[in-house]
């Protein structure tokens, strides 16, 4: 089985959020989408902590020099988005976000599934989460509109550089769970389960979250931000095509041919004039 040969490296990055540098609603001040995202970063630390869990597992029957390579770049990628949404989860806590009960909650999940699941099905789950991300991920790069949202904060730096790692890696657990032997309905299985939990999961914690927000109660802030949601570049039929191409039979993520989007954003971001480049150390 050949692997294509793209490295992974693991940046030495680090996101800061001085006081007073995000406004209470950060997204282009849209009420639900800085709920959505403040959300989705609470359940990526856990998350990738399970995402390393689960393709640790079967690191020693990884004998390929090429994916074992990608295996370690994988690890490291997954350890530094972890810490670094930690961080801007702290900041969300602090204006009212309640990133913290969200990851309390995420953490418990995965745990579990750690602990119940069968080693095979948790890289099943693992490889379909990945595709989630990759998928917005491509979302984020590709689309103008979508990254007008996040404005000029820091929130958009980290989020573009999150971005492009999912991209360089998302064949990463899938290749390692097709190296195992698992199969097509396991596969298949494993997205469907993780569809209805991660969905599920950020509708709830969403609406959850808003009822803190004083501004969930003024009903034109409410339905405009639900007009908005609406005309969402991550909410048209195209990302919903593309995920759902992971159930056809014989997917693979580098079917998704992202390889000249990769290079214009490595050198936008961490080239010589980089948008990013004065954050790596």
């Amino acid at each position: 089985m050949a692997y294509p040969d793209r490295q992974l490296p693991v940046r030495r990055i680090k996101f800061r959020y001085p006081s007073g540098s995000l406004r209470h609603h950060y997204v282009d001040d849209d009420l639900i989408m800085s709920h959505v995202v403040a959300v989705l970063s609470a359940t990526f630390p856990p998350g990738e902590d399970f995402f390393i869990r689960s393709v640790q597992h079967y690191a020693d029957k990884v004998t390929d020099p090429v994916l074992k390579a990608q295996v370690k770049g994988f690890i490291g990628q997954e350890v530094t988005h972890g810490r670094e949404h930690r961080e801007l989860n702290r900041q969300l806590q602090e204006m009212g976000y309640p990133t913290h009960r969200v990851a309390r909650f995420v953490k418990w999940a995965l745990a579990d599934a750690t602990k119940r699941a069968p080693a095979k099905l948790n890289l099943s789950y693992t490889a379909a989460l990945e595709h989630y991300t990759a998928t917005l991920a491509e979302c984020l790069l590709t689309k103008p509109e979508a990254q007008r949202l996040l404005g000029d904060t820091e929130v958009r730096n980290i989020l573009l550089w999150h971005a492009l790692e999912e991209t360089e890696h998302k064949a990463v657990a899938f290749d390692v769970y097709r190296t195992i032997g698992g199969s097509e309905w396991i596969r298949r299985f494993g997205f469907l389960v993780q569809s209805f939990g991660l969905i599920g999961l950020v509708l709830i914690a969403t609406i959850l979250s808003m009822l803190g927000d004083r501004a969930t109660y003024n009903p034109v802030r409410l339905f405009r931000s639900i007009a908005r949601l609406r005309k969402s570049p991550f909410l048209e039929p195209d990302v919903a095509k593309s995920l759902g191409d992971y159930l056809r039979k014989g997917f693979h993520p580098s079917d998704h041919d992202n390889e000249e989007l990769l290079d214009t954003w490595t050198v936008e971001l961490f080239g010589p004039e980089g948008k990013l480049a004065d954050h790596l150390h």
